[in-house]
């Protein structure tokens, strides 16, 4: 009875490393039904101590979803990555990061950042009519190394990466999904 029990608990250890692993999403899958981008399957909303906790891997980069801190990065633009488990918790908000990686792109981040600064003064001009704070706030510009592209745009359960600038894409991006809350009810 007792080696039952031990091939029980066995069997269900394997099963849970082959079936609850969280596995990379495919750039190669077909773009979201819903929306622009890719869509990644959501790690959860886990809250975690500090940015330091040892969490489950995410299936991104960057990551689209998972563990992540009470705390959320700033809104704006940075000149150094901001770490994953703030990021997520930014996306959970209803973010969306625009991230770059390359070593000599002046003119890249240049234009990033001019859009994502074109976003927040739409931002300020709705709240002054309304009164209420706008969603295009919720936007973050900087890098990220190691992508795999030059660009990676990421929402909550979605990606985007490519190596050209194109602001009609990233616009698609940013309207499709900023603002969207994704905490659970």
């Amino acid at each position: 009875m007792r080696s039952m029990k031990s091939f029980a608990f066995v069997l269900s250890i394997v099963w849970l490393s082959l079936y609850s692993t969280p596995k990379l999403y495919a750039e190669e899958e077909t773009l979201a039904e819903d929306g622009p981008g890719i869509s990644v399957p959501s790690l959860g909303n886990l809250h975690i101590p500090s940015i330091r906790a040892p969490h489950a891997p995410y299936n991104s980069v960057p990551p689209t979803s998972g563990p992540h801190t009470h705390n959320v990065a700033q809104w704006g633009v940075y000149r150094q990555q901001v770490p994953d488990e703030l990021q997520v918790h930014n996306l959970e908000d209803g973010g969306v990061m625009v991230q770059y990686d390359c070593s000599d792109c002046k003119d890249l981040v240049k234009k990033l950042e001019a859009l994502v600064r074109s976003y927040y003064k739409k931002a300020k001009a709705e709240e002054k009519k309304t009164g209420r704070r706008s969603k295009y706030q919720y936007i973050i510009v900087g890098p990220y190394k190691n992508i795999g592209k030059k660009i990676a745009l990421t929402a909550w359960g979605k990606i985007d990466k490519f190596d050209e600038f194109d602001e009609a894409r990233i616009r698609r991006f940013i309207e499709a999904y900023v603002g969207i809350d994704h905490h659970p009810r």
